[in-house]
């Protein structure tokens, strides 16, 4: 979901490559306006993630058993555990769409697990994949489009291979055999329900903290060759992905979904050389397939500082203007944002993950409220936004950090099961309910005087 400021090691490539130049906008031929896609009203959404959220629902020596590479990177102590429980959403999805009802969210975007449809190489466990397809359709019936995740962040362990990251994951053998099926087969039984896919969530940012900084499986560190392998793969997968989606449903809409933070520069990287690398790793996935995109998606969280001491400082980060994590808050980014990839790109914008980890709602209210004004002043200012989807549901495992970083509009009830609604929730309930009256514009503009100091700019 998140990366950047564990990029161990830029610093290093920076002293010794002396300049770093950066990355090229391609050369795109601007869409006729009327060839944009239609995507109705404003979409209102929430994200969430498969991994992230899912109980396991099948007990070891069953023949659907699966594990993922995120299961093996834990068994190796490199990450905390998530644990077979997660949030429940498998074997309580009822639980997570009373939330989303009661919010009032038009879309909600949610992911497939390829280990849990695909347990082992080309065995296939069809009741999964029947109940993936009956989320969507429950979804359809409350009144919410699903947009479905075809890949989030993990692979099935049977493509791994111990001790050999050239050859898992991305770089496995099975990669190219197996993944096109395994697309054709969930698009196909979605086919009825989903209109909008996700092929990859932010591929660029699972290359660079898996590659180049060790953080994320395979765990390898400044292997700038096998990341460049891993990029190949993962674009080729992409445009696959893309490829098959509207051959089964020809009105699909495409979306890609990359990492974006801000990242600003400094006197500390004086050629700029940290700053276009960070750039690269922005962009460099995006530049590969936006064409194949009907919309283009980015996660937005945080704003960065391109030299090694936003790296020193980020545990010590404190205060109003920080995250829990030591991101730093700075609203107005994802206006400028918005404003390069409208440009780099000519197409439909999505904000498809928004939200801050903290222990203090009032914090997440003031984050959300400030995040969706500097959106509204984009569209004001010409910009194609079609979207904003606030992550997430539900506080659940956070990938490196474990369960320490509290996201969600609601936290778990551990008897019920039961996702017990926020005020962040609340509030983004009344903006929603509310705007279905007026144009999103004119809605947050419209909303109650806040108090001092409360918009941040």
């Amino acid at each position: 979901m998140h990366f950047g400021r564990w990029v161990f090691g830029i610093l290093a490539a920076v002293l010794l490559t002396g300049c770093i130049t950066p990355p090229t906008p391609p050369r795109i031929k601007r869409n006729n306006p009327g060839a944009k896609p239609d995507t109705g009203p404003f979409w209102w959404g929430i994200s969430s993630s498969a991994f992230q959220t899912e109980d396991r629902g099948e007990k070891p020596g069953s023949p659907n058993y699966f594990k993922t590479d995120w299961d093996l990177f834990a068994e190796a102590g490199r990450v905390p555990p998530k644990g077979d429980d997660a949030t429940f959403s498998w074997s309580q999805f009822d639980k997570d769409l009373e939330a989303l009802k009661k919010i009032g969210v038009n879309h909600y975007r949610f992911g497939v697990e390829w280990a849990r449809i695909e347990p082992h190489p080309g065995q296939y466990n069809e009741a999964a994949l029947r109940r993936y397809v009956d989320f969507a359709r429950k979804l359809k019936a409350a009144g919410i489009e699903p947009v479905v995740t075809l890949w989030h962040f993990t692979f099935p362990d049977w493509m791994v291979v111990k001790g050999k990251p050239g050859r898992s994951r991305w770089l496995s053998p099975y990669y190219r055999e197996r993944w096109p099926l395994f697309v054709d087969k969930v698009t196909r039984a979605m086919s009825p329900y989903v209109r909008t896919y996700v092929p990859q969530n932010e591929p660029n940012g699972d290359l660079a903290l898996g590659y180049i900084s060790s953080v994320w499986p395979p765990g390898m560190f400044l292997d700038f060759n096998m990341h460049a392998r891993a990029l190949t793969q993962s674009t080729w997968g992409f445009r696959e992905a893309a490829k098959i989606i509207k051959q089964n449903r020809k009105d699909a809409l495409v979306m890609a979904v990359v990492a974006l933070p801000y990242w600003i520069r400094t006197f500390w990287d004086p050629t700029s050389a940290y700053y276009n690398f960070m750039q690269r790793i922005n962009f460099a996935h995006l530049d590969r397939t936006y064409d194949v995109c009907d919309l283009i998606g980015f996660n937005y969280y945080y704003t960065e500082y391109a030299d090694f001491t936003a790296l020193l400082a980020l545990k010590a980060r404190r205060g109003r203007n920080y995250s829990l994590l030591g991101w730093v808050i700075q609203p107005h980014s994802l206006y400028k944002q918005i404003n390069i990839v409208a440009k780099r790109y000519g197409k439909p914008i999505v904000i498809t993950e928004n939200g801050i980890a903290t222990s203090r709602d009032i914090k997440r209210v003031r984050y959300l409220f400030n995040h969706m004004l500097e959106v509204k002043e984009a569209m004001a200012d010409g910009a194609d936004v079609r979207g904003y989807f606030v992550w997430t549901l539900v506080d659940n495992y956070e990938w490196h950090h474990g369960y320490k970083a509290p996201f969600g509009l609601s936290r778990m009830d551990p008897v019920t099961k039961r996702r017990l609604l926020r005020p962040s929730a609340l509030f983004y309930k009344g903006l929603i309910s509310t705007s279905e009256e007026s144009s999103m514009l004119d809605e947050i503009s419209s909303q109650p005087e806040l108090p001092q100091g409360f918009i941040e700019r």
